[in-house]
């Protein structure tokens, strides 16, 4: 048997568009008087992960992007709601 050649997987961690979606999720949730613990404790979603996808150490699946927009009950597209530069 033929080993065949595997691709490997690019990790994508586009960290400028990142942090514009945690600055955007601080600004939502400072706007609805939510601290990062009240937002954790309501998503069911730890402490430190929302304090990861707001300093950036981390990229949040869809999922969870779902269940902080549930909870903050604002659309995903609000989450997404800033300009995106284009690629270099």
């Amino acid at each position: 048997m033929e080993k065949k050649e595997s691709k490997s997987r690019k990790l994508i961690f586009d960290q400028e568009g990142l942090q514009l979606l945690a600055k955007r999720l601080k600004e939502l949730r400072s706007e609805k008087g939510v601290s990062q613990q009240e937002l954790a404790n309501r998503s069911e979603i730890s402490l430190s992960q929302i304090a990861r996808i707001e300093t950036v150490k981390i990229n949040p699946t869809v999922s969870t992007i779902f269940k902080i927009a549930r909870t903050l009950e604002v659309s995903p597209s609000e989450l997404f709601d800033f300009k995106l530069p284009s690629s270099k």
